[in-house]
Parts: C-alpha cells; sequence; structure tokens
C-alpha cells in the first residue's frame, strides 16, 4: 500500500516544448481528517513565517508580495544573497527594497554570519532593527560559499557573546558539510553530526537565544527538546510531508537538509501534534528558476570547420535545492497537517503564537487571517517571470497542479 504522500502528480509547462513533470505528493493519495469533527473554517492571529528566502531582482517582485498572498503577515528573511548580507548596511538597503514591493509586511531583517562580522557589527544591527544572525555550514546549500568552513564555531564567540548581550537570534542551518571519503558524513547524517556544535553553543552562552532552522531528524528533535526554552526549532511543512522517498524521486522535492526517513517524520509530526512551543513555522520557502530545478540536456547542431554538422551537448547542471511554498503556505500547511493527523487546532500556535512568542512580536489585532474548507482546489502550475536579463522563467511551487482542501477567505 503506498503511503500517503508517495505518489505522483504531473503538470505540463511549456518553455520551447512541452515538459511533463513528476511531484512526490498525488491529489489520489488518501486524505487523513484530524479529527471527526470537521472544521469547516479556521482563523489564524497574524501568521507568522519564520524563514523564507526572497532572493533579488525580478525574483523577488514576483516572489514577496507572494508572502502575504499564503497568508502571512511577518516573515523572517534569510540574508543568502549575491553578495550576502554580511553587514548592516546592506541588510537595511535590502529591507527598503522589499518594503517597496510588500509594504504591509512585516520584515524581520538577519545577518549572514561571516569571519568578517564583529561585535560592533552586532551592536549597529540591533540599533537598526535586525532581529537575527543566520549561520550557513560552507558550500552546503544555496549561496553558502561565506558560510562556516573547517574554522569552527569558536572563532565566533566574541561575536556570539555581544548577540547574548543583545538579545539578538542565532539562527543555525543545522548540518555539517560532507566528507564522504573522510568522516562518512554525507546529506542524510549532517543534520544528527551537527548537534554537538548546537549543544556546546548553548552551553558557552545559556542565555544567547538560539533557533535550529528547519529541522528533520527525530535525534534534532529530541536534542532541541532536551536543552532549554530559548533553544528552539522551526519545521517546514514540506518535512511534515516528505521523505527520502519524495525528495529522491524528482529534483521538485530536493532541498536541503534532505527530507530524511519515515521514522524521523514521524518524530517531526509527533512533536507538532502535541503542540510544543518550542517548535514552530519556518517554511523555508526558496524560489529557483524551473532551468535550475529542472536542468536539461542542451543539443546543439553545430558546424565542423570542413562544413559538416555535429551534435554538440551540453551536460546539464546540478539541480538547485528548495521547494517554493509562500505562495499558498497556510492553505498548504492545514492540508498537510489533515493528512498528517495533526489535530488543525495547533495551527494557531505552530504558525503564529510560538513563533512570535519567542521573537517577541505579539499578534497584531486586525491581521487575522481565515482559511475555508473548500472541494478542491488546484495549486498553480507555475509562475511565470522574466529574469533580469529579459527572459521568460517560471518557479514551480510545491504540490504543482495538485488539489488542495482549504483556501484563504478573501
Amino acid at each position: 500500500m503506498l503511503g500517503r504522500f508517495s505518489g505522483f502528480s504531473r503538470l505540463a509547462i511549456t518553455r520551447s516544448a512541452a515538459t511533463t513533470l513528476a511531484h512526490p505528493l498525488s491529489s489520489t493519495s488518501p486524505r487523513f481528517i484530524a479529527s471527526t469533527a470537521m472544521s469547516a473554517s479556521i482563523t489564524i492571529p497574524s501568521p507568522f513565517d519564520a524563514h523564507v528566502h526572497l532572493r533579488q531582482g525580478n525574483m523577488m517582485k514576483l516572489v514577496t508580495p507572494h508572502v502575504e498572498q499564503g497568508g502571512i503577515k511577518m516573515a523572517f528573511v534569510m540574508p543568502n544573497l549575491i553578495p550576502p548580507l554580511t553587514v548592516p548596511e546592506h541588510t537595511f538597503a535590502y529591507v527598503k527594497e522589499l518594503q517597496a514591493v510588500a509594504p504591509n509586511l512585516h520584515i524581520l531583517p538577519s545577518l549572514y554570519l561571516t569571519n568578517q562580522l564583529t561585535p560592533e557589527h552586532i551592536r549597529q544591527a540591533k540599533a537598526g532593527g535586525i532581529v537575527g544572525v543566520k549561520s550557513y555550514p560552507r558550500g552546503v546549500t544555496t549561496n553558502s560559499e561565506g558560510g562556516v568552513g573547517m574554522e569552527g564555531y569558536a572563532v565566533y564567540d566574541e561575536v556570539f557573546a555581544e548577540m547574548e548581550k543583545q538579545d539578538m537570534v542565532l539562527n543555525l542551518h543545522g548540518e555539517v558539510p560532507s566528507d564522504v571519503d573522510g568522516d562518512g558524513t554525507c546529506v542524510l547524517n549532517a543534520e544528527e553530526r551537527f548537534l554537538p556544535h548546537l549543544r556546546e553553543i548553548n552551553r558557552k552562552f545559556p542565555k544567547l537565544r538560539i533557533v535550529l532552522e528547519h529541522c528533520t531528524t527525530a535525534a534534532a528533535v529530541e536534542c532541541v527538546k532536551s536543552l532549554p526554552s530559548n533553544v528552539v526549532a522551526t519545521i517546514t511543512p514540506h518535512h511534515l510531508a516528505l521523505t527520502i522517498d519524495g525528495a529522491c524521486s524528482t529534483s521538485l522535492g530536493f532541498c536541503k537538509p534532505l527530507a530524511k526517513f519515515p521514522s524521523d517524520r514521524n518524530a517531526l509530526r509527533a512533536v507538532v501534534r502535541e503542540g510544543n512551543p518550542n517548535f514552530f513555522l519556518g517554511s523555508d520557502s526558496a524560489p529557483h528558476p524551473s532551468s535550475s530545478k529542472l536542468p536539461a540536456l542542451q543539443v546543439a547542431q553545430v558546424k565542423g570547420a570542413d562544413g559538416s554538422t555535429e551534435e554538440e551537448i551540453t551536460l546539464p547542471s546540478p539541480c538547485a535545492a528548495g521547494i517554493y511554498t509562500s505562495s499558498n503556505l497556510i492553505p498548504l500547511t492545514a492540508e498537510i497537517f489533515e493528512r498528517s493527523d495533526i489535530p488543525l487546532e495547533r495551527m494557531q500556535g505552530f504558525c503564529s503564537k510560538f513563533g512570535r512568542d519567542f521573537y517577541g512580536f505579539p499578534a497584531e489585532d486586525g491581521e487575522e487571517v481565515t482559511i475555508k474548507r473548500v472541494e478542491g482546489k488546484k495549486v498553480e502550475k507555475a509562475f511565470k517571470y522574466q529574469t533580469d536579463k529579459g527572459e521568460d522563467e517560471y518557479i514551480i511551487p510545491f504540490m504543482a497542479g495538485d488539489k488542495i482542501g482549504w483556501e484563504i477567505v478573501a
């Protein structure tokens, strides 16, 4: 018998020719209703996404309004741009760009942790409204080349001490770089092998607020549960849905950190089901152009020096890591809760209160978002935009072309 998230749905996107794509979720998978008394609607006070990527240029202009469209009122925005946001002035300028296209979205900005960051930068950041510093393991994910490498985390002790003093948040991408030919670290155990670093940072800086971002393993859940309440974790909706099978069956399910084993997914679902306030929504919504998510073999006809025609083949580049969910995040989360046997009553805490309490931003009056049950609404197959070079491109959302049973009340 197939698992609830193990099937496939089909969609077609046309660039120069029609392409059929497979997605790791299926509209034929049974929808598991989490309670016998089916709610007709759910109201969430001022939903908060504690981890979102908004990119740059024309892509940023497309996806930033999607955050509000998907039901989010406040968002913690990632700094891994090109170049990354390594000093406060860069972050301040980026926030202005975002506010120009989504003036009603409450943006929580961040800095990128590098060895150039100083305690003075932290003081400037705090004074300017930056709430967190994001740490990336070097080379592990998108635009992480400037992240933490072999030097480890001890070299950042002065920065962490100032962050603790200023009551800023340390946001950790909790993986270590792969070393398959050395100590055997790979994408499946990279998160678990990071956890000693988390424990050590907490030991050294017991009052520092820390977020283990997008946790994916049972080991990470147990680690965070064992630590004080100033150490928390975000969970993505897609990691509540996918396992390694879904992540490997199509490039559309590929993200970092990778979805893991069914037992790991069960642990994520269980801690959300419990209503543990130290685990809350961080979508890690990460848009990529479809040409990066679905790289294709390029074949061109070229003429040789003797006038003969030959085929020139360009091999596809590696698939980009990331899953896009911003455009319908709150309805999508409700759908995944139901399919995962998570009570819908947990939406208010997971999607708003727990994260807002941790970051210190209570829900605003008048910013409630209500979703209602519908017979079945199709997720968009793709969003079209023009690149900064003027070329047509597409962003393919999670569960593209599938039907979900919730929509936002206008």
